[in-house]
């Protein structure tokens, strides 16, 4: 391909910054120009203006949506590379029937599990407010929270729900759990207890979500779950965001009945400036950075750059959509 007629490629929601740092782009020099947006648009009229000129666009999971119908506004697009293979924000099938190619890579799933538990245990021991206070000159200002003893309720127990109920053990605390395919044996391999939902909810002194955004799941915790749950009970969403009402959250949060809400995931990202989960006193918030890791990044970017090479050369891999 000619310098003449270099390819663009759009890499966008790189809030960090680090899609050049951790993917070697080199490999594409002089036939691909690259471009990194680092700040997110909720525009749709000024999103497709952005992407328009731009033959390849790069996904960061689901940060940013790309329907059938900004699709169809993007006449010059060829390729879509998004990190992982399943993106609910992206119409693979739509855009494999316009000819554009779409690829995915593979994923780390380490990170989840782990940031469940340091929401958990910042939750468990006040860690904002202890460390604040040590910072300000204090000294102690709470009391803490045993987890040895307690009960955990994971809704959803596949590959990062189980990783949680294993660490779970590993402190004491007995282990429900509930999907809707999951089996006795299956939850007793990890050390749970299959119950049925409402058990489970009305039992536990923590409950994590760990399930796919659906129809089915949408708003599967809401005002009557919430209703379900022990006064005090901490509420985590490493998920996404959707899985949860929102504002029923909020009503709790508020009265206090619920103790808190361990949340790292949200209905809109970036979040608001004014969202209440920024200043509510009883929420552990962090910016959806589950899977935001050095491995997970080097992963992501090095398979895109191999995507954009594979597909440059005739040969595209790990094909996603209709196509797959």
């Amino acid at each position: 391909m000619s310098a003449a007629r270099r390819l663009r490629a759009a890499v966008l929601d790189d809030y960090q910054g680090a899609a050049l740092r951790y993917g070697p782009w080199d490999r594409l020099a002089g036939e691909v120009e690259v471009t990194c947006f680092a700040d997110h648009l909720h525009d749709r009229a000024a999103l497709a203006a952005r992407l328009a000129p731009f033959d390849i666009v790069c996904l960061m999971r689901e940060r940013t949506a790309l329907d059938a119908a900004l699709l169809d506004a993007l006449p010059n697009l060829k390729l879509i590379s998004s990190t992982a293979m399943w993106n609910a924000a992206l119409d693979a099938r739509h855009a494999v029937a316009r000819g554009i190619c779409v690829c995915g890579t593979d994923a780390v799933g380490n990170g989840t599990p782990e940031l469940t538990w340091l929401l958990l245990l910042a939750w468990a021991r006040g860690f904002a407010r202890e460390t604040a206070a040590v910072r300000a000159g204090g000294w102690q200002t709470g009391v803490g929270v045993d987890l040895h003893g307690k009960t955990l309720g994971i809704l959803g127990l596949g590959y990062i729900g189980e990783r949680v109920a294993r660490v779970a053990r590993a402190f004491g605390m007995r282990v429900l759990a509930h999907s809707q395919n999951l089996t006795a044996e299956r939850a007793a391999q990890a050390g749970a207890e299959l119950v049925p939902k409402d058990r489970l909810l009305a039992e536990s002194d923590v409950v994590t979500i760990h399930l796919k955004l659906s129809e089915r799941t949408r708003h599967m915790v809401g005002a009557r779950e919430l209703a379900l749950m022990r006064p005090g009970t901490f509420l985590i969403n490493t998920s996404r965001g959707p899985l949860v009402d929102e504002a029923a959250v909020i009503d709790a949060l508020a009265s206090g009945r619920l103790g808190g809400y361990g949340v790292d995931a949200y209905d809109v990202e970036p979040l608001p400036a004014g969202h209440p989960f920024r200043t509510l006193p009883n929420v552990v918030a962090t910016p959806h950075i589950g899977y935001v890791t050095e491995r997970a990044y080097r992963l992501f970017f090095t398979q895109t750059v191999e995507n954009i090479r594979a597909w440059l050369d005739g040969r595209p891999l790990r094909l996603m959509g209709a196509a797959a």
